[in-house]
């Protein structure tokens, strides 16, 4: 499931964020691991630049004064990695970190969707920070109206239907 953070006529940027990975925050990130949302790992954000770490922050106040998370959502937050967590923590409820992305050229992800690649949902904040990564789709998809909910009872392996 790709999470959108970015969407324009350059392209698009999304982060899988049902992938939870073995990796953990280690060495100067270690003082985040405090603010994230369990599982407590790094989730494996997407295929590009794995070397990139990407923080969504829930956040429990609109503004920002450390000038260290950037609203993407009244509720959700990038967060600044080289920034000392002490300075944003009163303002996260919840952390989620993500290695690579998933990023898209111009008019890539448009014509992808309109060949029928891609199902469009609203999201919800909790989607982002949920304790059940690996149900995630089928809890998104249980919230859709009409027969799109249907989906969510499908086994993972069509031809077992």
């Amino acid at each position: 499931m790709v999470y959108v953070l970015e969407h324009h006529d350059e392209g698009a940027l999304g982060l899988v964020i049902n992938r939870p990975s073995e990796e953990e925050l280690t060495g100067p990130l270690d003082a985040w691991s405090d603010l994230q949302r369990e599982p407590a790992c790094v989730f494996a954000g997407g295929p590009v630049e794995t070397d990139a770490l990407i923080a969504l922050a829930r956040t429990t106040a609109e503004a920002d004064e450390s000038g260290h998370l950037a609203p993407l959502t009244p509720e959700i937050a990038s967060a600044d990695l080289s920034a000392d967590p002490a300075l944003v923590a009163t303002t996260i409820s919840q952390l989620r970190v993500f290695r690579g992305y998933s990023g898209w050229g111009p008019g890539q992800l448009e014509g992808e969707i309109e060949t029928g690649a891609w199902l469009v949902l609203d999201p919800v904040p909790s989607d982002v920070f949920t304790d059940h990564p690996d149900e995630l789709w089928r809890t998104v998809l249980r919230r859709q109206p009409g027969r799109l909910a249907w989906l969510a009872s499908a086994p993972d392996d069509l031809a077992a239907n």
